[in-house]
């Protein structure tokens, strides 16, 4: 078997990134020597990949789990651009693991031809590589105003003549029209590539849909090749789907008599929030992302996560009162932690000519240390430990570092080197590492000193939960869903043989470009 396809969309977060993964799994258990792919990723969630140099290199965190899929190690080719937003106006581009430039809508034109030369020659290599290589678009590709220079979407696939299918969120209504506009609004050529469509995330009777699926065909003559059912299980690695007030996962009920709440900030630059996922895996533990002082001030544990700007956002909790409520929460003994970006919030003060260029700012002051920012990104993978005894995994992607602290400090883990990593101060906590807490022993360890100081005793963490059988269980669910509900068949022949070449063409198109 040998091809490609690319999985577009109506909407960002019409399900490409799950539907992309499922396909994957789906093939993988075939046999077949398949590989992800996303020209262009815009993500603040990234995962570390060691480059062939042997340093660390950023792509999506969806690409990673997406290689996961295939049984595969993440290949910093597997996404060979990323943006990272900083603002609403400018985004650090990564382009191939490395960040290299800082993006705006003015400079973007003169970057965008060196972009789609580096996505085009990973692909490339990618196919030369493998059987089949599933891509991903982003957002949606009847963005019109952005045609012309696209190379993620209908460009890529014009690019590699790759046959495309189109995913909707029935959840979100309308989405028969967005799909037949998504058609109608590209010019012949692309429309060309457009196979047919999967409907996602239904609930109720199939067979009231089916008139519309009906309808779709007459309209398009395009097939839809399933309907993907609502799975409450699949929440894990949702890279796009960080609600306001959302409750993470299925909380499974207490293993012992009392639950643990987490509050977890949602800043407006949350990067790597999937980092509370695995404490979102443990029974009896409630993870919810907020943006309520007051949700704060109930919970047991508050979680101020990762940002892409510290110290803008550091400004967004003070304006809101989140701040105040952060600080109350400490005062009251019971425990905080601050990952990476968070972390860097609990400092006396924050020295930052890099991010923000604002030179120093007050932090929180929570933890006896300041941070500065180096123009230089860390990024690399962590290894070390809790107490000496606990193994624990990380991976660091940040500017600021830790300049100076209070020689009596605690730090949280040992490196594997034996020098110290992150702070403890009473009930506050801070570390630089994302990942740590899919390290089950040291998850364990964490939630059951949390309990203690929120004073929880009747929480007991579960003996036996996995991070990594929790994430494998969610892939294989995947697969599950597309071998089940796709017509995996046709999906073979169009990867195998690519878009028939008779769809026709749905007035009114686009203009060539």
């Amino acid at each position: 078997m040998s091809g490609g396809l690319l999985v577009a969309g109506t909407t960002s977060d019409a399900g490409k990134s799950v539907l992309t993964a499922g396909i994957c799994r789906w093939l993988h258990r075939q046999g077949v020597k398949v590989a992800p792919y996303k020209a262009q990723n815009m993500s603040n969630n990234s995962a570390v990949v060691v480059g062939p140099d042997g340093r660390g290199g950023e792509i999506g965190r969806a690409q990673a789990m997406q290689a996961a899929a295939c049984g595969l190690a993440p290949d910093l080719r597997f996404n060979p651009v990323l943006l990272k937003p900083g603002s609403d106006l400018a985004s650090q581009v990564v382009l191939l693991g490395e960040a290299v430039d800082t993006v705006t809508a003015g400079n973007f034109r003169e970057l965008r031809p060196r972009l789609a030369q580096t996505a085009y020659a990973a692909l490339a290599e990618l196919r030369a590589a493998y059987d089949v290589v599933i891509c991903e678009g982003a957002g949606s590709p009847a963005e019109i105003n952005l045609r012309a220079g696209d190379y993620v979407n209908m460009g890529l696939a014009r690019h590699a003549g790759l046959p495309t299918i189109v995913v909707g969120d029935i959840d979100r209504g309308g989405v028969f029209a967005s799909m037949f506009g998504t058609v109608a609004l590209l010019d012949a050529a692309d429309q060309a590539l457009i196979a047919g469509f999967v409907i996602n995330k239904f609930r109720g009777d199939l067979g009231l849909l089916r008139p519309g699926l009906d309808m779709l065909h007459r309209v398009t003559s395009r097939p839809t090749y399933g309907v993907l059912p609502w799975e409450l299980d699949l929440w894990l690695d949702a890279e796009d789907s960080l609600a306001y007030g959302r409750v993470l996962g299925r909380p499974a009920a207490p293993y012992g008599t009392e639950w643990l709440a987490v509050a977890v900030v949602r800043l407006p630059r949350i990067s790597n929030a999937t980092d509370v996922e695995a404490l979102a895996t443990e029974p009896g533990v409630r993870v919810r992302l907020t943006v309520e002082p007051a949700e704060l001030a109930a919970a047991d544990l508050v979680v101020l996560p990762g940002s892409k700007s510290t110290v803008a956002d550091l400004a967004w909790l003070r304006e809101t009162g989140l701040a105040d409520a952060v600080l109350a929460h400490a005062a009251s003994g019971k425990p905080l932690l601050g990952i990476c970006g968070g972390f860097q919030m609990l400092a006396r003060a924050i020295h930052d000519s890099v991010e923000s260029r604002q030179g120093s700012v007050p932090g929180l002051g929570l933890l006896p240390i300041e941070i500065t920012f180096d123009p230089r990104k860390t990024v690399r993978q962590s290894v070390g430990s809790l107490g000496g005894d606990v193994p624990v995994r990380g991976y660091e992607i940040h500017h600021g570092y830790v300049s100076s602290a209070d020689p009596a400090l605690t730090p949280l883990l040992t490196c594997e080197d034996g020098t110290g990593e992150g702070a403890v101060v009473g009930a506050v906590h801070g570390t630089h590492w994302h990942g740590a807490f899919e390290s089950d022993e040291f998850r364990r360890r964490f939630l059951t000193e949390a309990a203690r100081l929120a004073g929880r005793p009747g929480f007991t963490v579960a003996p036996a939960t996995g991070f990594a059988a929790a994430r494998e269980r969610s892939l294989d669910l995947l697969g599950d869903l597309i071998e089940e509900h796709l017509d995996t068949d046709a999906l073979w022949r169009l990867i195998e043989e690519g878009a028939p070449p008779t769809l026709p063409f749905i007035p009114p198109g686009a203009p060539t470009p």
